[in-house]
């Protein structure tokens, strides 16, 4: 066991540890303006200015729900108490992600047998405190943190012992109605930041109706899976109420494809894509170029055409488009026919290979995307020879990446019987099975996993050999 001196100590490093690697991001590699972070300071801005959550249309401040409210109001709270400063809004997230990496620590005791929850604890805090893969969006205006920590506070909540994990067979009435709606709660808080946050709680309905298949048992997971609803319903609720009575529909979380009312969707476009797009980089050079820059056809990789007919059907679709970089509807529809062409000829393609392939790249990348490296590692001796420093960190934070996953499939094994185990696996299954069939698979959507992933990787020290932290 630790002593309370040692536990104090660790606790304390971890921190301090943690904070520093933070701050070493913030200072070192600063991203305030990365992909969304404009759209949610204007929101933020919008919002506290003139009480308005919208966006200047034409000079006109108009309403929307293009993004859900969460990030946004965190922002603007920051704002409001220490000004319109970009390092005080880093620095607040700095706050929220160290609290995350004790919550993963709480999650991954809660995991753990009880004779080794302080040690198998304190493995998590530090492994999240040293992760940089979660360090590195504090430095940037993103949602992330505040996603990551909504959902280890919502999987901490649910998998507290002895109310929801151990059912079936448990007796404990108020337990199991308290634990489903603070978890349904909290999982609808973490929605208001990013709208698939409870993915979590289908992967707790799928684990209980699995444990609790018997018919004698049946009233217990209803029970357990309406007080989640509950719980997920009420926070929801001042959004769903905001949206019917400023923009006149029932819309609890934001809109799929992140659009204006009245605005275009390209579905056609996005279900050509969906058919071979499956690597990051591709994202940069064909979709979110859409409506924005030119699109050539050699842009999009050879796995993108089936034959040199199809290459030209979508050669002169895009000849089309780039004569005034908006995609029209007969632009779209004609996409759309080349899509449903290539499910008809290769529908293993469109459900298995590309997102298999997908969460391949989403899971066994870098993460580099927000750090000034390229994230490039083939052919290794050119890129060795192009940029050697380059070269090593990305090399190393790809391997980093692998050991932690490495860690949690070890833990996931160690410590299969217990039965938190197989809700934290399902919910990275679910999440991930998820993202792999969105139109823009970005490898920070995975990134909610990681207190999940933490939490497994820490069961590998319920092993007596795991001397790393003390006994």
């Amino acid at each position: 066991m630790t002593s309370p001196a040692k536990m104090r100590v660790h606790l304390l490093g971890a921190a301090l540890t943690g904070m520093t690697l933070r701050l070493l991001f913030i200072c070192k590699f600063p991203f305030a303006d990365s992909g969304d972070s404009p759209l949610y300071t204007q929101l933020a801005r919008n919002w506290l200015d003139h009480g308005v959550y919208g966006l200047y249309v034409n000079g006109a401040l108009v309403p929307t729900d293009l993004r859900a409210p969460g990030y946004p109001a965190f922002l603007a709270s920051v704002y409001a108490m220490f000004g319109r400063s970009v390092f005080a809004v880093m620095l607040s997230q700095v706050a929220t992600d160290l609290v995350a990496c004790f919550l993963i620590a709480a999650l991954a005791a809660w995991v753990a047998p009880e004779e080794y929850r302080r040690r198998v604890g304190l493995a998590a805090l530090w492994l999240a405190a040293l992760c940089p893969f979660t360090a590195n969006y504090t430095a940037t205006l993103l949602s992330e943190v505040l996603a990551v920590f909504f959902t280890a506070l919502a999987l901490m909540i649910l998998l507290f012992p002895g109310a929801l994990v151990d059912l079936p067979g448990h007796d404990s009435f108020f337990k199991v109605n308290e634990v489903g709606f603070l978890g349904g709660f909290a999982a609808g808080l973490g929605a208001l930041v990013r709208p698939e946050t409870p993915l979590l709680l289908m992967a707790v309905a799928l684990v209980l109706l699995w444990r609790c298949r018997k018919p004698v048992h049946w009233r217990t997971a209803a029970r357990a899976g309406m007080w989640m609803a509950l719980g997920l319903f009420l926070a929801l609720l001042p959004w769903g109420a905001r949206n019917w009575r400023t923009l006149h529909k029932a819309q609890f979380l934001a809109p799929r494809y992140g659009d204006m009312r009245g605005e275009f969707v390209p579905h056609g476009f996005y279900a050509w894509t969906r058919s071979w797009l499956w690597r990051t980089r591709d994202l940069y050079r064909v979709t979110w170029k859409l409506d924005d820059e030119i699109i050539r056809a050699e842009d999009a990789p050879p796995s993108a055409f089936d034959s040199p007919e199809e290459q030209r059907r979508v050669a002169e679709l895009l000849q089309r488009y780039n004569q005034t970089t908006t995609i029209s509807a007969s632009v779209d529809d004609g996409f759309a026919e080349i899509a449903r062409e290539r499910t008809a000829r290769h529908p293993l393609r469109l459900y298995v290979t590309v997102p298999v392939l997908r969460a391949a790249a989403m899971w066994f990348t870098p993460r580099v995307e927000l750090l000034p490296y390229s994230g490039h590692l083939w052919p290794l001796r050119e890129q060795w020879q192009d940029d050697p420093v380059d070269f090593s960190v990305t090399a190393g934070l790809g391997l980093l990446h692998c050991l932690y996953v490495g860690l949690a499939i070890a833990g996931a094994w160690i410590a299969r019987r217990q039965p938190a185990t197989a809700f934290l696996v399902v919910f990275l299954l679910v999440r991930t099975a998820f993202f792999s069939q969105i139109e823009t698979p970005e490898p920070r959507y995975l990134l909610e996993c990681f207190p999940a992933l933490l939490a497994l990787a820490a069961q590998v020290w319920t092993r007596r050999s795991a001397t790393l932290l003390p006994q």
